[in-house]
């Protein structure tokens, strides 16, 4: 093994160390609901420099905990092919993630909290060289470090540093906004909350939000690499993103919102600002309107690419321009992407300088693209019906390491050659639990609307299928809904396929992979557009497969998923059973208690006041009265971006009909429960879908 591997700082066991509880023997051959304990999942990939190593961060799932667990895992490198098993890096008593390279590879830095001082900063840096040592902390360094090119500095973004007397009154004035008008009695007594702003709550967070006002902007420090003070280079009245050094180490780039804390602004108003390392105070490149995002300076510093969108519902292009000797911007933007019909990813630089590559979905599948700079040619580098994920590239650009993903395989650690040319796969953390299931692959179906378009599906049968027999079949439907099924792995599509059903799971017009206009053919006309193309894919799966029984079809989605199935089941009678998660029964009500009122103006062209009608026309609730279908409800109770309480308000209307339905409260959830959730929380919810769709096509189809 490499000799600076041996000396690693943390502990190191093999690939053969257990992952997870041992397996369960399950009921049939397919995937089960408590599989879900089994998973591994690989994700932030980042390779080192000079290509001799790839780290990466293992997820396996602790039952008994009710945990996720995190670690951070190498893989040593022989000529951009896989030497040796991959192994644990960090600590296994201990979350770590976030891997991070210095430029000369020699050191990797993580995140890990460690001790009971949940506010110590949680940044650590191990030496992978002779001769090693343990983890240690660098002085001055307070979050991810961004090393600048050379590796003699770093750079992070923090919020600024408060006495513990000003944390107490932040935290505690963030609960009264300072402008409020109103008065209390007492303020020792009151402990509750008066908010002036709209942007109160998020999604993922539990707690309502301080006032905007009451929070330190997080802000740009740079400290010496070996350690320092470090000194605050932005004292800007928005948060500090993504920063990038220049290639000489004089100045940095990054991405703020001036107006982030307006309530009432709908413009695109990110920018690209520049400061220098040492002094100059920081300056905006690019000007309103349109969002200006994802900065990345090509090898010899002279251009930036960037991503360009003048508005939401308008195209993401990439741009690159120029720059001077002093930073600023040098001669027009150019638009590398504008005659490619897709939704770029963030850009970064081939190490020629030469072409710039970003992952995109595309259809069912996610690559990795490349144009060249002079927007003349865009070639897709990756290949496969797959999902490619968290990329990342040597400095000489001859080796990439990545996730892979598809829909019979959770995500696994890929290398290639830097072209795309010679594939290969690193880890195997999920074939031992896999090799025991029988998962039935996804089979690509088509068919064509009223005007033409034509609508991508994909259809798993159930385990143990029997040509002659009838089976029933469940309609899954995507969030969004400007997202997008796929070819990667979805646990949902397996249960019920091992339960006995036919799973459709189809990207209708409002899905993103297809082209702009595709995505936004249906807005305004949310459920009113896409219907046509749900109900015409049930009717092309039940031509092309005659073993589906048409009187017993389910359908079951989340988010915007579960609108579609409030609309569906409310607007037609196709569906003998439905399970609607986190789903939406009146834009109206939701305008009032979601934390995503902007995408709402979007879509609707406006508020409920300004456009009443629409809204009332596209809420399933206002056709509630023509539900039959069997609904179970599904919500958490801590999800801000459609709340509860349009979940209750679809149980109550359906209970007080007398149809059959139940209403499944999860504690501590937000609106991620289906990827991010507490894990029993998770395995109950798919424990749910199954059971309730047994129970209405299976066990009593009549």
């Amino acid at each position: 093994m490499h000799e600076r591997v041996i000396r690693a700082a943390l502990l190191v066991t093999t690939a053969t160390a257990a992952l997870g509880p041992p397996l369960v023997q399950a009921q049939g051959d397919g995937l089960v609901p408590t599989d879900f304990y089994h998973e591994v999942g690989v994700g932030e990939v980042a390779i080192s420099p000079d290509g001799a190593l790839v780290a990466f961060t293992v997820t396996t799932i602790n039952e008994d905990l009710n945990q996720r667990h995190r670690e951070v895992w190498l893989q040593e490198l022989r000529g951009g092919r896989p030497s040796g098993e991959p192994f644990r890096f960090t600590d296994p008593t201990r979350e770590a993630s976030a891997p991070r390279w210095s430029p000369d590879s020699h050191i990797l830095s993580f995140e890990s909290q460690r001790g009971e001082d949940k506010d110590a900063h949680s940044t650590w840096f191990a030496r992978v060289a002779f001769p090693g040592g343990e983890a240690y902390q660098i002085e001055g360094v307070e979050a991810a470090p961004i090393w600048s090119p050379d590796g003699t500095w770093i750079a992070y973004v923090a919020r600024p540093p408060t006495t513990a007397s000003d944390a107490e009154t932040i935290n505690r004035d963030g609960w009264i906004a300072p402008n409020a008008i109103s008065a209390t009695l007492s303020a020792e007594r009151f402990d509750g909350r008066v908010i002036t702003t709209m942007s109160y709550k998020r999604d993922g967070t539990a707690t309502l939000l301080p006032h905007p006002a009451s929070v330190p902007k997080r802000q740009l420090f740079v400290v010496p690499a070996g350690g320092g003070d470090a000194v605050q280079r932005t004292d800007l009245p928005f948060d500090v993103s993504r920063p990038v050094w220049s290639a000489d180490g004089e100045r940095l780039y990054f991405t703020g919102n001036e107006l982030e804390d307006d309530d009432h602004n709908r413009e695109a108003t990110t920018d690209i600002y520049v400061v220098g390392r040492e002094s100059v105070e920081a300056e905006a490149l690019t000007a309103n309107p349109g969002n200006d995002s994802a900065p990345a300076l090509s090898p010899d510093g002279t251009m930036l690419a960037y991503l360009h969108s003048r508005g939401r519902g308008e195209e993401t292009d990439v741009r690159v321009v120029g720059l001077a000797v002093d930073g600023s911007f040098q001669g027009i933007p150019r638009n590398l992407t504008g005659d490619w019909d897709e939704i770029p990813g963030s850009p970064a630089w081939t190490a020629a300088g030469d072409a710039v590559r970003f992952l995109a979905g595309v259809g069912g599948n996610r690559h990795v693209y490349e144009v060249n700079v002079n927007g003349e040619l865009i070639r897709q580098v990756t290949t496969g019906d797959r999902h490619v994920g968290s990329v990342s590239v040597t400095r000489d650009g001859l080796v990439m390491a990545y996730t892979v993903t598809d829909d019979i395989t959770p995500a696994e650690l890929f290398v290639n050659r830097g072209d795309g040319g010679l594939q290969q796969r690193v880890t195997s953390f999920n074939d031992a639990w896999l090799s025991r299931r029988s998962l039935q692959s996804a089979e690509r179906l088509t068919w064509t609307v009223t005007d033409g378009t034509e609508i991508e599906g994909w259809l798993v049968k159930p385990v143990g299928y029997e040509s002659g027999r009838l089976y029933p079949m469940v309609l899954k439907i995507h969030g969004g809904p400007y997202g997008a099924y796929g070819n990667t792995f979805f646990r949902t599509f397996h249960v019920l396929s091992n339960a006995g059903f036919f799973v459709l799971y189809t990207n209708p017009r409002g899905s993103t992979g297809y082209g702009h206009d595709f995505t936004y053919a249906t807005t305004p006309g949310w459920g009113e557009v896409d219907s046509e193309d749900y109900l015409a894919g049930v009717d092309a799966a039940i031509e092309t497969y005659p073993d589906i029984d048409p009187t017993r079809i389910g359908v079951s989605g989340g988010s915007y998923g579960g609108f579609m199935t409030n609309w569906l089941t409310a607007t037609t009678n196709r569906f003998a059973a439905a399970v609607t998660s986190r789903s939406i029964a009146d834009w109206a009500s939701l305008y009032g208690s979601t934390d995503a009122q902007a995408l709402l103006d979007f879509a609707f062209g406006g508020p409920p006041w300004e456009q009443r009608e629409l809204y009332n026309r596209l809420s399933p609730i206002t056709y509630v009265e023509n539900v039959t279908a069997p609904t179970l409800v599904i919500h958490s109770e801590n999800d801000y971006r459609t709340p509860i309480g349009d979940g209750e308000k679809w149980f109550i209307a359906l209970r007080k009909r007398g149809i059959s339905t139940e209403l499944v409260r999860y504690p501590r959830s937000s609106h991620g429960l289906s990827r991010s959730g507490e894990p029993w929380l998770l395995v109950d919810r798919l424990e749910r879908i199954r059971s309730w769709f047994v129970h209405w096509l299976v066990d009593q189809p009549d």
